[in-house]
């Protein structure tokens, strides 16, 4: 066992679910309006999926923090988080998980493939709703363009 108290595993509540957080990344449309929006989707191999940058809490770490933390782990890019979005809940390997989403304005940098994220997209967010792997992730992509909308 490393010294690292990240290492143990991860962040579970008194219930035993797996806590984790993540964003819907978002930016301006290169060459739009400026009201045409993109958002980030990553590809994990591991599990052969289209989804939003999202991870496991690590001890002592809050939802935000970790959120930001896995934008800039898995895509590349800082963000400037906003809106609280819905929290996704669903079992993994017969164990309740529960992911925190905000969504989250790109603000700089860029991406490097990895073992954990070899891809990444940017898309309208019609097209981002058709790749998406997980119906449950459409609640977040929608939330975001409420959000977005509201002045």
């Amino acid at each position: 066992m490393s010294g690292d108290p990240g290492a143990a595993g991860p962040v579970k509540n008194r219930t035993g679910t797996v806590r984790a957080a993540g964003c819907v990344l978002w930016r301006r449309a290169p060459g739009g309006d400026g009201n045409d929006v993109e958002v980030c989707l990553v590809h994990r191999p591991r599990y052969d999926d289209w989804s939003f940058p999202k991870g496991k809490l690590k001890r002592g770490e809050g939802p935000l923090a970790a959120a930001v933390r896995e934008v800039l782990e898995e895509t590349g890019h800082h963000c400037a988080p906003g809106d609280r979005l819905p929290t996704s809940r669903y079992p993994v390997d017969g164990r309740p998980k529960e992911v925190a989403y905000w969504a989250a304005e790109a603000t700089e940098g860029s991406f490097t493939p990895s073992d954990e994220v070899d891809r990444i997209l940017w898309l309208a967010p019609a097209a981002a709703r058709a790749q998406l792997t997980q119906p449950r992730d459409v609640q977040q992509l929608t939330a975001l363009l409420d959000a977005l909308a509201t002045p």
